[in-house]
């Protein structure tokens, strides 16, 4: 029984971390609508400056918003290969990730660096329960958030995923907020990074891999379970999806399924629900057509 607690706690707090990355996707995926695959790189790159500054003894709220800072940085150089240099959103991503790697190796000199006597945010509050900082720590992201995108510049951000012809119409130019959307999107992104490092107690060079999926895989969730909810905000359903499918991933380890075997239980989640909802969206077509042809009979 405890073990099986244990299980669960843990993918509580997983999930409270991938949270955040996921909050970060959204800005991407469903505002923006990008896909942006740096996300693989900024990840491991805010684990990378969080081990860089604790194992110099560096205190740990600074060296995690540092990393915050260095992840933003990082989406800004994805918005210069996008929209400056003309380079195609999915392939600006790919290079961003791919030097973001050699950036993270140089950071520390090598792949894998061990954090369990470097001060961490927990350590730091041992007092208080881990998933209680995480939350805390998750909601006031979610609020930051939240009260941003009803600012004049978060409107502006939503627009010009929406239509660029309008922000520019109100003579703004969208491409400030494409790249103010990419910097939050991948701070967010390296914050959870930096915040896994802390709880894992180590970064790896491989932490980033599959991390697009996984945003993926919370957001539809998220929107699969709540798509009824309009009040609902994109950021709350994005928690509440990364932290159901990390309790998934935990009950599939409860019923035997090897750690191993999560990354094809990934894909197989993130595609039975977008089925299910494609379902969902072809039935309901079909029901209003065949609704619409029986009114139309009807009439003649």
């Amino acid at each position: 029984m405890f073990s099986s607690a244990g299980v669960y706690i843990a993918s509580l707090e997983t999930g409270l971390i991938l949270s955040i990355l996921a909050m970060g996707v959204v800005i991407t995926y469903k505002i923006l609508d990008i896909a942006d695959l740096s996300v693989e790189g900024t990840f491991p790159l805010g684990a990378f400056v969080f081990a860089a500054l604790a194992v110099k003894g560096a205190n740990p709220f600074i060296a995690t918003a540092i990393s915050l800072v260095i992840g933003a940085i990082a989406g800004f150089v994805t918005f210069l290969l996008y929209k400056k240099l003309k380079v195609a959103a999915i392939l600006s991503g790919i290079l961003t990730m791919t030097m973001l790697y050699s950036v993270n190796l140089r950071l520390t000199g090598r792949s894998n660096v061990p954090l369990f006597n470097s001060p961490s945010i927990f350590s730091e509050l041992e007092n208080i329960n881990r998933v209680v900082v995480l939350i805390l720590i998750v909601i006031m992201a979610k609020l930051i958030l939240d009260y941003f995108f009803k600012t004049e510049k978060g409107y502006l951000l939503i627009v010009t995923g929406d239509n660029e012809s309008l922000v520019k119409s109100l003579g703004k130019n969208p491409d400030r907020y494409t790249c103010i959307g990419l910097m939050i999107s991948n701070g967010m992104v390296a914050l959870s990074g930096s915040l896994m490092a802390q709880y894992q107690g180590f970064s790896d060079a491989q932490m980033g891999a599959t991390m697009i999926v996984t945003a993926l895989a919370s957001i539809i969730i998220g929107d699969t379970f709540l798509k009824n909810n309009r009040k609902l905000k994109n950021t709350s359903r994005a928690i509440i999806g990364a932290i159901a499918y990390k309790l998934m991933a935990g009950l599939a380890i409860e019923l035997g399924l090897e750690p191993g075997d999560l990354k094809g239980i990934t894909a197989l989640i993130v595609i039975g629900f977008i089925a299910y909802n494609n379902a969902t969206i072809f039935g309901m077509d079909k029901i209003k057509r065949s609704g619409l042809l029986n009114k139309e009979g009807n009439n003649a």
